[in-house]
């Protein structure tokens, strides 16, 4: 899927699917998707009768940092029914998927896949009756694995 071109794409169409199919209406409109970082761990050895003093790295476990999803207030509890599912014991995680289109919205030509995500927090933005920025909610996902294409 992924589509190379010799600019880059804007960072401003996109399209979020929370594991429910729907990237359309405004339930499923989002205004930001912070990405996380992703880190191979390794383990540093060196036998004590080494030749030279050169550590040896191994590759150990893949690290994710946390994906966060914001969108202006709608009245919609969706995300809040997801977050208070876990908050009381459920299992319930998603494959979420983040798709960047072109600039005419005629083509998908990236996407993130983040496998068994889970909501681990949930916030709102200020109140503040001198400001003028629209009012906004965060849901950040935990997931164990993310996939490219």
């Amino acid at each position: 899927m992924a589509i190379m071109r010799d600019k880059p794409y804007a960072g401003s169409n996109f399209l979020v699917d929370l594991g429910t199919g729907d990237t359309q209406g405004p339930d499923a409109g989002l205004l930001e998707v912070i990405f996380p970082e992703a880190r191979v761990e390794v383990i540093e050895y060196r036998n004590g009768n080494a030749k030279t003093n050169e550590i040896v790295k191994i590759q150990s476990l893949i690290k994710y940092g946390n994906v966060t999803l914001k969108r202006g207030v709608i009245g919609s509890l969706s995300w809040y029914a997801w977050w208070n599912e876990i908050r009381n014991g459920a299992q319930t995680v998603r494959n979420v998927t983040v798709s960047l289109e072109n600039e005419d919205h005629s083509a998908i030509v990236l996407a993130w896949r983040f496998f068994h995500a889970r909501p681990v927090m949930y916030q709102f933005s200020p109140l503040n009756a001198l400001g003028c920025a629209a009012f906004t909610e965060t849901l950040e996902l935990a997931f164990e694995r993310l996939e490219m294409e």
